[in-house]
């Protein structure tokens, strides 16, 4: 039996042979730091200091310039926002900001993605317009926008575009572009996440206003900006960018923010309604508990909701709209575990899951799936079959949207872009990711464009490595296995996407297991011929009663400490695991 029901191999991560000044701390901290590439302190400095200059990004002196004018000239600004996480709070990070900083008429406008689709468009455009703004800023879209710039161009409006996604063979015709993603761009990451990017904007722009005497001028104090960054921590961890040494500092000072009480209150209400102590949050929860009930605006309703709550001021009204957030949130975990059990059908109707009738790539149409959980239902199928996956879902007009994740090796965004190169007329819309991607056709081109997918992806995974393997950092001894430990590498460092949280193996005997919550695996383990009892999670498992009765396991796990009405606890977060007796 294996966990999730499929089998992986556990691979224990290579570690260089050679003195560094890791060996001055802890050995375990040596051990896992040394084996994610750490070779020099300044890697693990999480200083505010050590964040680049704001003007290495190509596109950042044209984009001041225009925020200058329409600072001094009081002009009346809209944010254009994306309908997920990072969206939302680039929207944040964007109108508290640049109030902040002076601007005294900012406005937002995010598109409902069952009406509108994603980014700006020439329809989004005559929402903004009604608004009436001199200036239109896109946070965390546009750089794909080339009709809806034109149009906003076309309406009088100074376009200025934050983005983040790769671009495209042409760019937008905007007054300004700032994406580090850009060609010959000399920012040194690739990673800011939208809010990332707009966050770096602001810094530029009150370097400017500083620079130019504005503040003194104004009789206003110079804003902190860092206050922002409970925002920045958030939407970059939620849109699962890659944890780069910048966006380490910028998730980790967030994070310090929420923990000392420094942060905004809806910020504090989705702790609150998901939970969590903010004292003792983690990246983690950002990513799987927080991000989650923001997301779910937008999957569910509009994502309006969730702006909202994080500009609230008022603790009451963040609050009133966090258990709002939370019960949308309830109402896609119940659709997702409709839909996931229907895409499961489909798989063995295409035999998907037998591994002699693999495809290279797979896609899923249901006509009944609902459109905003299309994404996470490719996450849990590309989870399953370890392949590429589009879900596809209804888009009205004989359209169809969909939404792609990929495995390492496959860069999803690629493939559609070689799809649209040979097809012209199979692809209306597509963007994203490596990782993750979105994209539009007609419902009659589905067929052929199944067939297209499964071939590009073919031809990629002929030099991809498809079995799946859990990365390991080794046992941890009986003496290891303490709270001290746990803190120890909870607080050493900011874990996430591309600089993992830290995960053993080892082998346990079963004391205990039961199943709570219908789908949770409860255990009680004990090292072999060891004396610590240990409390161990597996969550949402298939069929699992079929764990129950086990003498040993094999596990793959994270060291998390549970804490219950004051009291904490070491726990093991089970990632993985084997039936050995």
């Amino acid at each position: 039996m294996y966990y999730q029901g499929i089998k992986k191999t556990i691979v224990r991560r290579a570690l260089a042979p050679k003195r560094t000044f890791l060996n001055d701390m802890p050995p375990l901290l040596a051990r896992l730091f040394l084996a994610r590439g750490i070779t020099h302190p300044e890697q693990l400095d999480r200083s505010l200091a050590r964040l680049p200059s704001p003007w290495l990004l190509s596109g950042m002196e044209t984009m001041v310039s225009f925020l200058v004018k329409a600072i001094n000239e009081q002009q009346r600004i809209c944010i254009v926002a994306d309908f997920d996480a990072d969206g939302a709070t680039s929207c944040a990070v964007a109108i508290k900001g640049l109030q902040l900083l002076g601007a005294g008429q900012v406005d937002f406008v995010v598109p409902n993605r069952f009406e509108y689709g994603y980014g700006l468009t020439p329809e989004i455009v005559e929402l903004v317009k009604q608004q009436q703004p001199d200036v239109l800023i896109t946070v965390d879209n546009g750089i794909s926008s080339i009709d809806g710039v034109y149009a906003a161009k076309q309406a009088g409006l100074t376009v200025l575009v934050t983005d983040h996604h790769l671009p495209g063979s042409e760019l937008p015709c905007a007054d300004a572009i700032v994406n580090p993603n850009q060609v010959d761009d000399q920012f040194p990451s690739k990673a800011l996440a939208g809010v990332g990017v707009m966050f770096y904007v602001l810094l530029a722009l009150r370097s400017r206003l500083r620079d130019q005497q504005w503040f003194a001028n104004q009789q206003r104090p110079e804003p902190n900006l860092a206050q922002l960054l409970d925002y920045v921590a958030l939407g970059t961890v939620a849109d699962v960018v890659a944890l780069d040494p910048i966006n380490r500092i910028l998730v980790y000072q967030g994070l310090q923010r929420i923990r000392t009480g420094h942060a905004h209150p809806g910020v504090y209400s989705l702790c609150t309604v998901a939970g969590k102590n903010p004292q003792a949050l983690a990246a983690v929860d950002l990513g799987f508990t927080l991000g989650p009930r923001l997301n779910a605006a937008g999957r569910m309703d509009d994502m309006s909701l969730g702006i909202q709550c994080l500009l609230a001021d008022d603790p009451a009204l963040a609050q009133t709209l966090a258990v709002e957030l939370d019960g949308l949130n309830n109402d896609r975990r119940e659709v997702e575990g409709v839909m996931k059990h229907e895409a499961m059908g489909l798989l063995n109707d295409m035999k998907v899951l037998d591994k002699h009738h693999l495809p290279a790539g797979v896609c899923l149409y249901d006509e009944n799936w609902h459109q905003g959980v299309i994404g996470i239902l490719a996450a849990r199928i590309k989870d399953r079959v370890h392949r590429p996956v589009i879900a596809f879902a209804p888009a009205g007009k004989d359209l169809i949207k969909g939404s792609a994740r990929s495995i390492p090796g496959v860069h999803i965004r690629d493939v559609l872009s070689d799809i649209a190169a040979l097809h012209p007329k199979l692809l209306s819309k597509f963007g994203g990711h490596a990782m993750a991607a979105g994209l539009t056709l007609s419902m009659h081109d589905y067929p052929p464009f199944a067939l297209a997918f499964d071939e590009m992806v073919g031809k990629r995974l002929a030099n991809v490595d498809l079995e799946q393997k859990i990365l390991s950092d080794g046992e941890l001894t009986e003496a290891e296995l303490t709270i001290t430990t746990a803190d120890l590498i909870q607080n050493a460092a900011t874990w996430g996407q591309e600089f993992p949280e830290p995960v053993f193996d080892g082998v346990f005997d079963v004391i205990q297991a039961r199943i709570v919550g219908q789908r949770h695996l409860k255990l009680v383990l004990r090292l072999p011929s060891g004396q610590l009892v240990l409390d161990a999670i597996a969550f949402f498992i298939d069929q699992p009663e079929q764990w129950l009765g086990l003498r040993q396991i094999k596990a793959a796990y994270k060291l998390d400490i549970n804490e219950f009405r004051g009291v904490r606890n070491v726990q093991l977060i089970l990632q993985y695991l084997e039936k050995l007796a």
